[in-house]
């Protein structure tokens, strides 16, 4: 049962609007995080361009993600990819000069629609950071202050307890819960990150470069914990580590300047790709 209580959107309630949104009634009545109610991709985009200011940094971008898939969009810097990652959930407007248009669709609707309420649709559409960036919080507080703030309605300790088993780290701090998360290694901070993400019950989780400042063990940790996560939440993340995308995705994007190259099977695009461009970079002749 979801024990988020949902009502009208924030920006609906500010306005003065009654009822739910279409977004609002789209989402409402579908468990978050078992993705299994609803048909066809977890999400879509359809003819997407990004822009900062008068620069076009992702280009028509048309692409569908699996559900409970992890789905990995790789590319060299500057190609677009942690871009259109944090358009999915609306975090580029949080950018100044940032300027998105075409239809990101989520349970059939578009998340750009004025009355979607972007804090709403960060609870479904959770996002995961590069660098780890806990609360100033207790660890137990880095899990239940976010879900307590978003309506959740059960019990927090047994949030708290299965949250933290869910991303293997409930042994290593269950009898360290009143500590800061600062006093973390880097690792655990962003499994902790993924538990307080995972804690609001999502659908979809966004990755941008998660393993990308840490250990290589804390970085196997990570890994490990993908597969296991995407039994029941959806996955796409930016990496531009070709081994790590070869082995946790199940599908893979390819950018190039702006460009959608090519998306496919993980193992057709890295044993058989069709575009001469994903072979070269693929290979390491560029990038």
């Amino acid at each position: 049962m979801n024990a988020f209580a949902i009502g009208p959107g924030r920006a609906r309630e500010k306005a003065g609007a009654r009822g739910p949104s279409r977004f609002e009634a789209a989402v409402g009545s579908t468990p978050s995080g078992n993705g299994a109610a609803a048909e066809g991709p977890a999400l879509e985009t359809r003819n997407m361009n990004i822009r900062y200011g008068e620069h076009l940094a992702v280009r028509d971008l048309s692409i569908a993600f699996q559900r409970r898939k992890v789905t990995a969009i790789i590319g060299p810097s500057g190609c677009g990819k942690s871009t259109a990652l944090r358009a999915f959930n609306r975090m580029n407007e949080l950018i100044p000069g940032a300027s998105t248009d075409g239809e990101v669709l989520f349970h059939g609707v578009n998340v750009y629609d004025r009355d979607v309420d972007p804090v709403e649709l960060r609870r479904r559409v959770g996002m995961v950071f590069q660098k780890p960036n806990p609360f100033s919080k207790s660890i137990r507080e880095n899990i239940a202050w976010g879900a307590r703030i978003n309506g959740y309605k059960g019990d927090f300790d047994e949030l708290v307890e299965n949250t933290l088993k869910q991303v293997a780290l409930w042994d290593e701090v269950k009898d360290k819960l009143k500590q800061s998360a600062y006093a973390l290694s880097g690792g655990q901070q962003q499994r902790l990150c993924i538990a307080r993400a995972v804690a609001l019950q999502p659908e979809i989780l966004l990755m941008d470069e998660p393993t990308s400042a840490l250990d290589p063990m804390s970085t196997a940790k990570i890994e490990s914990l993908l597969d296991e996560l995407k039994r029941r939440y959806t996955i796409i993340i930016v990496t531009h580590n070709m081994q790590q995308a070869g082995r946790v995705s199940d599908r893979t994007a390819f950018m190039l300047n702006g460009d959608l190259v090519e998306y496919d099977d993980t193992k057709t695009m890295f044993f058989n790709p069709k575009d001469e461009r994903t072979e070269n970079y693929i290979s390491g002749r560029f990038g």
